[in-house]
């Protein structure tokens, strides 16, 4: 389907117009998690690709694996104790590799395919990540896996950006073999193959740099620098630091940087977001944001120290379930509060949830730092108001529906020039600058510095007791 897909798109283009022989350099994203199975004999299929036969035709006994396991597979439990237990636990398997061990993710989804399908794994010649498996197709051979995307798998270990033996030993045999040696994420590798040259006029100079994952990729494109955070505010809330001194933790995600490798950045899931602001907002303030937003300007910073975690469905960060109000004694309220109440404890909840989790990851808040918003509820000042205010920084929004694809063009441009010494933000210095919508009130440093250590006993409280 991805082979297809490419060659519909390369045809489109082509069909259209696009001028191949000006493009000096790509790069690209894809799904992160997802791996590709390359069958023996592969390599020498793509070292002899014919142009005038498209992709699909051509590979389409390239693969030992028809379908590949991507990051919606959540069936590889077992693998992952294994995981934890070889490398000494959770912790220490989020401390080699950046995360605990996820059913999505590659390695245990390896794992998984070797126990329960070993002939197809033995007639396996290479393992690609969906990305490094779109970059082989332009290279003509195969692609390295980035440090960035590499970082996905519960395999790297993320300080050496080499395979740790401990989680290599643990998953499959011969499995370094397989995956090839992990790259910088700035790497060119090469130029791209005669195949598109001649089927589609690329220049035959046109470099291919280590595609990436989307995330990674994500980061990229919104320019994130160091001590930035960006939230993005939809369905559910994600938020993407760029960190120096990690700390990785049991939730959340620590990857190599894409385009700073002394650099990291880190991820974090909240599955209660927009659709649990969307249902106080129905019952408090009658389906209107007008009046959702009257009540947070209305309300005082600190919430005059009411304070609640609304968990609609099971979190992800931290895992727990229910709606938890406390009053400013830290007693747990069972009746509901006013509405304009709920409606700034939601929001200030929300946030300080957010910024509890991201310095537990090794987040810290320096001069200079922003938050960048995007997402629908990017468009509510007074929303963005609660979350500078909570952040202490300033409030900037970025319009970027494509920020994975944009990044990816932005990191081609910068892999001409990366080995020279050129950083990426001298590269993409020209590129329009996000808006700034909000600035902390005077008292929000004040005001939620202790905010900040109630909401983080209080949630060891909950949790406590969603356990009990």
């Amino acid at each position: 389907m991805w082979v297809k897909a490419l060659d519909l798109l390369l045809d489109k283009m082509k069909r259209a117009g696009f001028d191949f022989f000006r493009v000096r350099a790509l790069s690209g994203s894809g799904q992160q998690h997802g791996s590709v199975y390359w069958r023996t004999g592969a390599s020498e299929t793509l070292n002899r690709l014919d142009p005038d036969q498209n992709l699909y035709q051509l590979l389409q006994d390239s693969f030992s694996v028809s379908d590949c396991p991507v990051w919606m597979d959540s069936s590889s439990s077992q693998q992952c104790q294994d995981l934890q237990a070889a490398a000494g636990g959770a912790l220490r398997l989020a401390e080699i590799t950046g995360s605990r061990a996820y059913e999505r993710f590659t390695g245990n989804q390896i794992t998984k395919l070797q126990q329960n399908r070993p002939e197809a794994y033995q007639h396996t010649e290479r393992i690609s990540l969906v990305s490094s498996f779109a970059a082989s197709l332009f290279l003509g051979d195969y692609a390295a896996i980035d440090y960035s995307d590499g970082s996905g798998m519960n395999l790297l270990d993320i300080r050496t950006r080499n395979w740790s033996e401990i989680c290599l030993r643990a998953a499959a045999p011969h499995l370094d073999r397989l995956l090839g040696a992990p790259l910088p994420s700035t790497s060119v590798l090469g130029n791209v193959s005669s195949y598109f040259v001649r089927r589609y006029g690329f220049s035959e100079s046109c470099s291919v740099v280590t595609f990436t994952g989307d995330n990674p990729a994500s980061l990229a494109g919104m320019r994130l620098q160091q001590g930035d955070i960006a939230v993005s505010l939809g369905t559910s809330d994600t938020v993407f630091l760029w960190i120096q001194q990690p700390r990785p933790a049991l939730e959340g995600h620590v990857f190599c940087n894409p385009v700073e490798w002394q650099a990291y950045m880190a991820l974090l899931c909240f599955k209660n977001g927009s659709l649990t602001r969307e249902r106080v907002r129905n019952e408090c303030a009658g389906g209107s944001w007008e009046v959702f937003s009257a009540a947070l300007r209305d309300t005082p910073l600190g919430n005059n120290g009411n304070m609640g975690f609304y968990f609609d469905t099971m979190e992800i960060t931290p895992p727990a379930v229910g709606v938890h109000r406390f009053d400013r004694d830290d007693t747990k309220q069972v009746s509901s509060v006013s509405p304009q109440v709920e409606i700034r404890a939601v929001v200030e909840g929300q946030f300080l949830s957010r910024r509890v989790h991201a310095e537990r990851l090794g987040y810290s808040i320096i001069p200079g730092t922003r938050v960048l918003a995007t997402g629908g509820a990017s468009s509510n000042k007074e929303i963005l108001q609660v979350l500078s205010d909570v952040f202490n920084a300033p409030v900037f929004t970025i319009d970027l529906s494509d920020s994975a694809c944009l990044g990816s063009a932005y990191r081609a441009l910068h892999g001409l020039v990366a080995e020279s010494g050129v950083c990426f933000f001298d590269v993409v210095k020209k590129a329009p600058e996000p808006q700034l919508v909000a600035t902390p009130h005077p008292a929000a440093e004040e005001v939620y510095s202790q905010m900040l250590k109630r909401y983080a006993r209080l949630e060891d409280r909950v949790l406590q007791e969603s356990r009990t």
